[in-house]
Parts: structure tokens; sequence; C-alpha cells
């Protein structure tokens, strides 16, 4: 019997290796929960019909003696990331039946290490949101509490590793949306450094912001497949060569930005979990400083108008002429305004009206073209505090998971990015970890703590996490 409870992706690896059990008895146990769970928590939007092949395909390799890190590990992957001859609608009724024309190139990595595509996860419409529940298809809910939201826009991957649905899974982070979800269920997400993953064969969303990253239950699992996933792709002119990062050494100083921390917003028992996390750092042998940055407090300001901006120009392709949904009106003007009127959902429409506002005649400059100058002196204020800190901590989130339909108002769902959208503003990347539970309403809700490192510096954060993990 296979306890999926504790299972890893490392110890999978080695008991397949050692063929205590085979693929596709893995992948069997995976498809039992999920058609046990799925219909309650709303995880996967499909269930692929080749599963057991695939696994089969992997069994018949490590019969020849191959192995490679993923080789027969069951995977979930993000509505958003295309796999070729397979539907991928970004949660959207725009793109319901639209089926990938060729593979992400993280795909073609982690199919070349034979890994098993479970099927593909919701998530919220075209990314945007932070709880799944602007999904066309319905909210998923958090298996803490399904009363509560699972979190998102990768709600749906998370869900399934969280749930004993995947092992392990891919999402998109445009401004947390891997690191919020696995704040609210209590798992690791990674959002690496922006070009350090391949972006091509991701549905766009803000391209100077959009990263794919790896779900998983531990630090070294998350690790597997960030390593699987990394590197540069001529196919993306955004993706980076892993050598552009020279070594150096960790001066074992964390940075924590106090004021914003103890700010208005912020949930008491969050502070008061940050503080004990702070506590366990500095017993690991951490110096932590206070640091402060002077544009750090109107971020949240400058990601609602460069993402937008740039989710209205992505979008625009989305008009149902070459493909996905297409509704017949009177003219060309009026088929597109009847297509994306009834394709977008209310989210989408918000933030394309959002973007193409700020980037209007007369308004570009006052808008993008400052929130563009203020990202740049961001990223010169991070540069320079990453000269006397090598990592700075946060909360991931400002409160537990909330209930589903509580935040009715968008702007109070917007201000749950306020601690993740830097690190995709300035490009760094950055991991959640658990970070212990608080006790609302009989239910144990999971937290989080954020760490940004450095560009390229990722081997810090899967350093520290370890460290921090095992504490």
């Amino acid at each position: 019997m296979i306890d999926l409870t504790t299972l890893t992706i490392a110890i999978a690896r080695k008991k397949l290796d050692a063929k205590e059990f085979s693929a596709v008895d893995l992948a069997s146990i995976y498809l039992g929960e999920i058609k046990k769970k799925n219909k309650e928590l709303n995880v996967y939007l499909e269930i692929y019909d080749d599963v057991l092949e695939q696994a089969k395909i992997a069994d018949e390799k490590i019969a020849r003696g191959e192995s490679t890190p993923l080789l027969g590990i069951p995977l979930a992957i993000k509505d958003v990331i295309l796999i070729q001859g397979r539907k991928v609608s970004a949660a959207s009724k725009i793109l319901e039946n639209y089926l990938a024309s060729y593979n992400a190139t993280v795909i073609d990595k982690l199919a070349k290490q034979g890994a098993v595509f479970l099927g593909r996860t919701n998530t919220d419409e075209f990314a945007m949101g932070g709880s799944t529940e602007n999904s066309a298809y319905g909210v998923t809910k958090n298996p803490h509490d399904p009363g509560r939201v699972a979190g998102g826009s990768s709600g749906g991957s998370v869900a399934a590793v969280t749930a004993n649905l995947a092992l392990g899974a891919l999402g998109s982070d445009t401004g947390g949306s891997v690191r919020l979800p696995a704040s609210f269920c209590g798992i690791v997400g990674v959002k690496p450094t922006y070009g350090r993953v391949s972006r091509h064969g991701l549905i766009a969303m803000g391209s100077s912001l959009d990263c794919i990253g790896p779900i998983a239950k531990t630090v070294t699992d998350a690790e597997i497949i960030f390593n699987a996933v990394k590197g540069h792709d001529i196919l993306d002119s955004t993706s980076i060569v892993d050598t552009t990062y020279s070594k150096v050494t960790i001066k074992k100083v964390i940075g924590v930005p106090w004021d914003l921390i103890n700010g208005e917003g912020v949930d008491s028992k969050v502070q008061e979990n940050f503080t004990q996390s702070v506590k366990k750092l500095e017993i690991l042998g951490f110096k932590v400083k206070d640091i402060s940055f002077k544009n750090l407090d109107i971020a949240l300001a400058i990601y609602y108008i460069i993402m937008p901006a740039e989710a209205s120009t992505n979008l625009s392709r989305f008009d149902g002429m070459r493909y996905g949904l297409h509704k017949d009106g009177k003219n060309l003007l009026e088929d597109y305004l009847k297509t994306r009127g009834i394709g977008f959902g209310k989210e989408v429409r918000r933030r394309i009206l959002l973007g193409t506002y700020a980037l209007s005649a007369g308004y570009y400059d006052a808008y993008y073209g400052k929130a563009q100058m203020i990202r740049n002196m961001l990223k010169k204020e991070f540069a320079l505090a990453f000269k006397n800190v090598d990592l700075i901590i946060t909360p991931t989130v400002p409160s537990v998971a909330w209930k589903i339909g509580e935040k009715s108002n968008p702007l109070s769902a917007y201000l749950a990015d306020i601690f993740t959208i830097t690190a995709n503003i300035v490009g760094v990347p950055a991991i959640s970890l658990p970070s212990g539970n608080v006790l609302i309403e009989g239910k144990k809700l999971p937290l989080g703590i954020q760490f940004m490192a450095p560009h390229g510096r990722e081997d810090f954060l899967f350093e520290i996490g370890k460290k921090f993990e095992a504490l």
C-alpha cells in the first residue's frame, strides 16, 4: 500500500527505481483519489485519458535501467500551459474547446524526463485573481476547509498537491499566483527569477511579470521540478542563460521590511506567526536586519497599472476570428463585442478596461510610463538592499484563506497581493514555505512565509528553505 500523505517526489523516485511499486500503481492510486475528491474540491478541469499509458511507458524505461528525477512521477499542469493536442482553456469560455497546437517548453522538458501528466487544473480566468473564484468553471475549494478558497490563480495545481491528487505540479506566477495559494494550503511554491524558466507555451497575461513555477510538498521536491524545467530557451527571447549569475557567498543576513509588515491590513495572527518564524531563523544563526524601501508602499499601485496594461495587449488576440469562441453579429465590430462580451468574465473585462485606459493617448505617460519609472527605481532599491542582505523575508499573504464569496469587492482581493507582487515587479526569485497554522472556527488554516533572493539565486531559497523546513 502506498501512503500518499507521506509520499514525496524524492521518496517515490527511490521506490520506483527499487521496484517497490510501479508507475502504473502510483498513477492508479492518484486517479482513484481524484475520482473520490475532485467533485467536491473542483481541482481538475480535465483528467487525461492516457494517464495509465504514460505510466506504462515510464515503467518500461525503469525496467531498462533508466532513471531521471521525474520518471513516472504524476504531475498536475495549470490550465494556461500548452500540451500539444490537448485542451487548454485558461479557465475561460472564450477558449473552452481550444486544442493546443504545440508543447510549452516546460512540457517538453518534463516529458523528456518521463513525467506522467495527470490533467489540467483550475485557475482564475487567464490567471487573473488570487482565489480561483474568477474561473469560468467554478471555484477550487481549500482542502483544509472546503468553505474557503484554495487561493489563486494556481489554486487548482496547489490544491491538487495538498489533497494528494498529484505528487507535484506546475503553476504560473504573475503577482503571487503560485505563492499565495501555497500559503493558503500549507505547501511549497516557487516563483523563479524572471527568465530562468521559459515562458514559451504559457498563455500570457503580463509578459514582463509572468513566471512558470514549481509546486510541491517539500523544498527538495520543488527544487527537483525547478531543475527539470529551468534553462535558456531560444523560443523565449526573455529567457536567460544559467551562467549569467556568478556564485556568491552567503553572509547569513536576512532583511525584514518591518514597516510594511506592521502596517495596516495585515492580520495580527499573521504578524505573530511571522515574528515566531524570524526567531526560528535567528536560532539557525541568521542575523536579522531591519530594512526599508522608499517606494515599496506604492508597489501594489504600480503592479495594478503594469499588469492590466500588459494583459489588455496580450488578450487582444482573443477576438474569435481565428480560434476559440465566435459569435455572429450584424458586422465585424458586433462580432467582436458579442464574442468578447460573452467569452470573457467580469474580472478579465475589468482588467482589459483598466489596462487599455492606462495605455490610451493622454494617459500613457501619467500612468504606464510613470509606473515603469518607479519600477526601475524599485529594482535599484532591491539591488542595493541585496548588497547588504542575502534574503528578504515577509509573510506570504496578509491573512489566512478567506471564505468563498467573502471578498466580493475586487479591491479587497487585490490587497492580498501586497507581499508577493514586488518579486514579480523587480524580477527576483521568491519561495513560499509553510510557517504554521491558526485555528479558526474549528479548522486548522495554514500560514506561509516568503523568502526573496537576488536575481538568479534560487539556490539561496532552496538552501534556507530546507533548513527552515527542518525546524
